[in-house]
């Protein structure tokens, strides 16, 4: 009896352990995971695609904002599928790409920087052990080197892209 009152406390003790973080906003929330997070510049970038470095660059944002001006040698996978087709071989297949290992390095970014962060955070729970986020996003990448972007403006049937997440 003594023992299973002593199984019961330890077990309580180790369950009151594990805390789970609750936030105030979507800025803690961003703040607290860009705090686990490697960065790096749009020029360390353009430096890096110049030598043809190997590496996995996504763009987290909506196709229909990806499609209106892209890094060159982006892949799109939306924010709200990442968790899904990261891991998704026939999805990698049906891009042109081929299938990355966990242990590759992945550099993601969205438009400002905020859902690439959530993005990033999202990929390292998966077990991926080399993620970054380039900080300032697309719009710094825009504003660096405006001349430098690819373009799938054919694949809009909708006319203007919508403004999604601003973030």
């Amino acid at each position: 009896m003594k023992k299973i009152l002593i199984l019961i406390i330890a077990v309580g003790f180790f369950a009151s352990c594990q805390k789970t973080e609750t936030y105030t906003s979507t800025d803690e929330m961003v703040a607290a995971a860009k705090s686990n997070l490697t960065t790096v510049t749009v020029e360390e970038i353009k430096a890096r695609l110049d030598t043809f470095a190997v590496f996995n660059l996504i763009d987290v944002r909506e196709t229909s904002e990806h499609n209106h001006g892209y890094i060159p040698g982006a892949v799109n996978i939306s924010r709200g599928t990442l968790e899904f087709k990261i891991g998704d071989e026939e999805f990698w297949v049906s891009t042109g790409f081929y299938y990355p290992e966990k242990t590759e390095e992945f550099v993601l970014y969205c438009k400002k920087g905020n859902r690439s962060i959530l993005a990033a955070e999202s990929l390292k729970k998966l077990g991926y052990e080399n993620v970054s986020i380039i900080e300032g996003g697309f719009k710094k990448w825009e504003l660096t080197y405006p001349e430098l972007q690819e373009k799938n403006l054919e694949l809009e049937s909708h006319g203007a892209a919508e403004e999604v997440g601003g973030c």
